[in-house]
């Protein structure tokens, strides 16, 4: 079995805070329960429609697609850039 490391990259996210929701996350919703303020998001991905809670943050990948993420996985995976 060989072993890899993740490459490098440099993401955008936003945290699920109740703070003004950047245009690509409500594109990403598109318009559908989105709800400004401290709420759940319900985001269509290729799995599904996923649910993000207050505190999750949402990711918007390499290629584009926007998906969430439980804040210990975003701090253990992810930094600043």
């Amino acid at each position: 079995m060989a072993k890899y490391r993740k490459k490098p990259v440099v993401i955008e996210a936003w945290q699920n805070d109740g703070s003004t929701m950047p245009d690509w996350v409500a594109n990403a919703c598109n318009g559908g329960d989105v709800i400004e303020g401290n709420g759940p998001l319900f985001i269509p991905t290729l799995e599904g429609v996923m649910e993000a809670k207050p505190g999750d943050w949402i990711i918007c990948g390499v290629k584009g697609e926007v998906y969430p993420c439980k804040p210990d996985i975003f701090a253990a995976t992810y930094e600043p850039a």
